[in-house]
């Protein structure tokens, strides 16, 4: 391996990435021979097949898969390097890679804008992605901070709270129940709800909450978004428990409003979370700082905008 070029595996993770030596090609602004004849030469140092071809798609062999995860490790540590050096002459510079799960999305990006504009020699890299899938990037050590509100049990993790994160009941502003104060939980079993997708964090702690009471839920509609729920729920399907925080884009309608259920809100956290273990870089360690401070007082601050209480 001390053959290899830094170049040669600059191409090999594009190319691993992609899973396509074209879209590697396109990427590098290279020419797919050139590309291919890379791999070829690699491929021979390393001594094994590193890619297999089953249709037009290419797939890593083991050894593929041995070497994607070296490269990520070496790109890594060579980004920290220069965000050191950075760091060391004064100036915040270097990418930020940040996982959220959906509901993150409605403070986020808003909390992201202050800290580009003090720091502009940054760039953020952000995923958006359901809760699973997070999971799934976490083990894989894509990023370098994940932001969610469940975090998982079974992966060794440094996990640290940084915001409230309420779940409340939400109707139409002209459901029967809008009027209504302290409504026992048993008078939910008989609305229909909408809910997202198996999986999701947030249904995961609803049905255990209902389970716990001995009770059921009458799930009428699944959707794979928010914001496709908060609209069903303004057109009279049903109810829904969500984050108080995906209200942060409704406009000023008032089409929503969150019902005064006894034991609602739910009281949670987000949390912002990363492999225990993992070097975190002089950006990361950055916005980290960041997010405990100001960051959470924006977001405080853009919740407690878009708060519709109970009609009186």
């Amino acid at each position: 391996m001390k053959q290899a070029t830094l170049h040669q595996l600059r191409v090999f993770e594009a190319a691993a990435r992609h899973g396509s030596f074209t879209r590697a090609a396109e990427e590098l602004f290279l020419t797919q021979p050139t590309v291919s004849m890379q791999m070829k030469q690699l491929a021979k140092t390393v001594g094994m097949p590193l890619f297999e071809q089953v249709g037009k798609r290419l797939y890593l062999t083991d050894a593929g898969h041995e070497l994607a995860a070296v490269c990520r490790e070496i790109f890594e540590r060579l980004t920290q390097f220069e965000m050191t050096i950075a760091d060391m002459q004064g100036v915040k510079k270097g990418q930020l890679r940040l996982a959220v799960i959906t509901t993150a999305k409605y403070f986020v990006p808003r909390m992201l804008g202050p800290f580009c504009r003090r720091y502009p020699g940054v760039d953020i890299a952000l995923e958006v992605t359901n809760h699973k899938y997070l999971l799934e990037r976490m083990s894989e050590n894509l990023d370098d901070l994940y932001i969610m509100s469940q975090p998982p049990e079974d992966m060794d993790i440094t996990c640290q709270p940084f915001l409230e994160n309420p779940l409340v009941v939400l109707a139409s502003a002209d459901h029967p129940l809008a009027h209504e104060r302290s409504i026992p939980l048993e008078r939910l079993q008989d609305e229909p709800f909408i809910m997202r997708e198996a999986g999701s964090g947030t249904r995961e702690v609803i049905e255990e909450l209902f389970s716990q009471n001995g009770m059921s839920m009458k799930v009428r509609l699944e959707l794979g978004s928010n914001e496709a729920i908060k609209q069903a729920i303004a057109g009279g399907l049903g109810i829904s428990i969500l984050s108080r925080h995906t209200l942060a884009l409704v406009g000023a309608t008032n089409q929503l409003v969150t019902l005064d259920v006894e034991g609602f809100p739910i009281r949670r956290n987000w949390h912002v979370l990363y492999p225990s273990g993992k070097q975190l870089s002089v950006v990361a360690r950055t916005f980290l700082e960041y997010l405990q401070t100001e960051g959470k007082q924006i977001a405080q601050e853009t919740l407690s905008n878009r708060v519709f209480e109970p009609i009186a």
